[in-house]
């Protein structure tokens, strides 16, 4: 087994081999593995990212790791009515559970103002209990 190409060497093979399939490149620039049956096993991701390192492109191993989607800016009605604001905008804004908006309706289009004060309309029904 021949230690894997890395950089300039490893560009110039894949030029060379330009006719060859992409698994018969991996294998001769060392992208590949023995196991003890003595079976081949092509390490395609690993010769892919060895490409990329030689080219200089480097992807972002965050985006990688995060899971979900990423915030559009852009929300649309669902079948009941509801407006639903994703934890993404929450989350960037720093919202809590049980954070208060007062919401002021335009011509196309809504605001939502934070209201620092806190209503609980848990408290509104306590004080009709004590009439």
């Amino acid at each position: 087994m021949i230690a894997p190409l890395r950089a300039k060497a490893l560009l110039q093979k894949v030029k060379d081999l330009s006719d060859l399939s992409r698994r018969e490149v991996a294998r001769e620039c060392g992208y590949y593995t023995e196991t003890r049956k003595g079976e081949v096993r092509i390490n395609l991701a690993e010769f892919y990212e060895a490409l990329l390192d030689a080219r200089g492109i480097t992807l972002d191993s965050e985006s990688v790791q995060k899971r979900g989607r990423e915030a559009s800016y852009r929300i649309s009605v669902q079948k009941n009515g509801q407006i639903l604001i994703g934890a993404a905008y929450t989350k960037e804004m720093g919202l809590k559970p049980g954070d208060v908006f007062d919401v002021k309706l335009g011509y196309k289009h809504i605001h939502l103002y934070q209201n620092d004060e806190v209503d609980s309309f848990d408290d509104e029904d306590d004080m009709d209990d004590e009439e």
